[in-house]
């Protein structure tokens, strides 16, 4: 059996521990700043009036919308792109 020292048993665990809370703020990192950012949300609606709050809707939708448009014409674009690359069966 090979010898394993304190030194190299202690850097192996060592790495196990950063791999494991590499996972966990991964795992549970993005569900706490959505937890967060929710908060903030609703905290900011109370504080507004219905007309105000009735205008950042239309405003979010409104960017939704923008850059829903934006991501189709860049898949357009992609396609087109794509389609002009494929050689043509003409020859």
């Amino acid at each position: 059996m090979a010898d394993v020292s304190f030194g190299d048993v202690w850097s192996v665990l060592r790495w196990v521990l950063v791999v494991l809370v590499a996972g966990f703020i991964g795992q549970f990192g993005r569900y706490a700043a959505q937890r967060l950012l929710e908060r903030r949300r609703r905290a900011r609606e109370a504080r507004l009036s219905p007309g105000e709050l009735a205008l950042e809707r239309e405003k979010a939708r409104a960017k939704l919308e923008k850059k829903r448009i934006k991501a189709e014409l860049k898949a357009e674009k992609k396609r087109a792109k794509a389609r002009a690359k494929r050689p043509s069966d003409e020859h």
